[in-house]
């Protein structure tokens, strides 16, 4: 009998298979709902944003001849600089590798690995200027505004307007379907399936709008933000006016004042802002889990797809529950980054280091929720028969109409009108009525004919008020 340790030491290591498994979800199962995140959040993504600052920084302080000496760089030079970053591939990944296991320092690595490159660019004589007056941080604060700012804006956001956009078209669809509210769990006064989704398009699109104007900040002052050595080298220059159209030219809002690091707090807004569009689309996931598992939605089966392995007659709602936990996921860790980062020692430790390392994480997980969720959306098929009979077995809901127009008629001096609640109380608390009982309550009320009138023609269905118009003019 092979012993339970032979067995371990006889077993295929994983680790060791080629190509590279990945020990997470986002780099495995799910990575192509996540890949287009690994062009600016990864850590080669990072390098190449590095690499991207200190090329700009050497053109800025070349174009702005801040030092005495420097040339004026051709246009063939500019080109061939900026090629540098854009053409940051495998071998320059495996080539940026092989340098900062020397140096054991990745911002030290990339000023390496250009300056290794300005002799075949005819700028040999400049490669004091790579890195110039520079601390790491100004090199990575710039770098990760970049890459966040790229990821929100031409990851993140297009998803999450293709998810609203889906959500959207689902209230077209069922913005005149009447429905029976339930407050509290309980039968209450009927709406329509559209306005109900119509208000979390309204919500997350007043989110969506305060995330597409966040601003990314960045610094360049050096090593504690005094410009200490910036002004040791060049006494004349004025630093900060440079620091920050340099800062500008890379699409960034300027921070005048810092640490050694950029405080972060724009981090933190952002982190904050998305976690709470994830919270709403949260609660989101779990009303439409609700309205499926009461059969107001049906879900269309994908063809060749298994619902259960067991319950052949089962399809199960598996793009909503996807997007919860990874919505919780994704919010546990923006909520650490948003807490961890806006904290430093004195002038700088290295807490936000690896904090920012897992940004890329927490925006995946929110994006992989969108993928689910804009997915589960176009499998739904509104129930109408299934909603009209829920509405049309609770008659009781009427309750609120006849003792508000009561009430109304009470003021008008209707006489008879007196105690309205307490008698709708004691009509509907605790049973059912049909359409009969309520007429026949109605009819004895003597009620003016008017009021009696509207009350006669209302049903379930029909008391919806304003709510096909509130979801036609707020899903957009």
């Amino acid at each position: 009998m092979t012993s339970a340790l032979t067995a371990e030491q006889d077993r295929v290591r994983l680790a060791d298979v080629e190509p590279a498994i990945a020990l997470g979800a986002l780099d495995g199962r799910y990575r192509s709902a996540t890949a287009p995140l690994v062009d600016h959040l990864s850590d080669a993504a990072l390098n190449r944003n590095r690499i991207h600052v200190e090329v700009e920084w050497f053109i800025h302080l070349c174009s702005n001849q801040v030092l005495v000496g420097l040339p004026e760089l051709t246009d063939e030079q500019v080109r061939a600089l900026r090629a540098v970053p854009a053409s940051f591939g495998s071998e320059e990944i495996a080539e940026l590798g092989a340098i900062e296991a020397t140096t054991v320092h990745d911002v030290k690595a990339v000023e390496y690995f250009i300056t290794d490159r300005l002799e075949g660019l005819g700028l040999a004589e400049l490669k004091p200027l790579v890195h110039f007056a520079c601390t790491s941080e100004d090199i990575n604060n710039l770098s990760y505004a970049v890459g966040i700012r790229d990821a929100v804006e031409q990851v993140w956001l297009p998803a999450a307007r293709t998810m609203v956009s889906s959500l959207s078209s689902l209230v077209d669809e069922a913005a005149e379907v009447p429905m029976l509210s339930r407050t509290h769990g309980q039968p209450a006064t009927p709406t329509t399936l559209g306005k109900e989704i119509a208000v979390f398009v309204h919500r997350l699109g007043r989110q969506l709008r305060r995330i597409e104007q966040q601003e990314y900040l960045g610094k360049l002052n050096g090593a504690t933000g005094t410009y200490a050595a910036h002004l040791a080298a060049a006494p004349e220059a004025d630093w900060p006016q440079i620091a920050q159209s340099f800062v500008e030219k890379l699409g960034l809002t300027f921070n005048p004042l810092t640490t050694q690091i950029e405080s972060h707090d724009y981090q933190a807004e952002l982190y904050a802002d998305v976690a709470r569009f994830n919270r709403i689309l949260h609660g989101l996931c779990v009303d439409i889990w609700s309205y499926i598992s009461i059969g107001f939605f049906r879900q269309i089966p994908v063809a060749g797809a298994t619902g259960s392995s067991t319950m052949p007659h089962k399809v199960n709602p598996i793009r909503f529950e996807n997007a919860e936990a990874n919505l919780e996921i994704s919010n546990a860790l923006l909520d650490s980054l948003g807490a961890t980062l806006v904290e430093s020692r004195w002038q700088r430790d290295l807490t936000d280091s690896s904090g920012q390392r897992n940004i890329g994480t927490a925006l995946g997980h929110s994006v992989l929720a969108l993928s689910n969720v804009t997915k589960g959306l176009k499998q739904l098929d509104v129930a109408s028969e299934v909603i009209a009979a829920d509405l049309e077995a609770n008659w009781e809901v009427l309750g609120e109409a006849i003792q508000t127009v009561m009430r109304a008629e009470a003021i008008a001096g209707v006489a008879g009108m007196q105690d309205p609640y307490e008698r709708l109380k004691e009509l509907t608390r605790g049973r059912r009525v049909d359409a009969e009982k309520l007429a026949e309550f109605v009819s004895g009320l003597g009620l003016s004919p008017a009021a009696e009138a509207r009350l006669k023609n209302l049903t379930p269905a029909r008391y919806t008020g304003l709510a096909a118009d509130l979801a036609k003019r707020f899903s957009r």
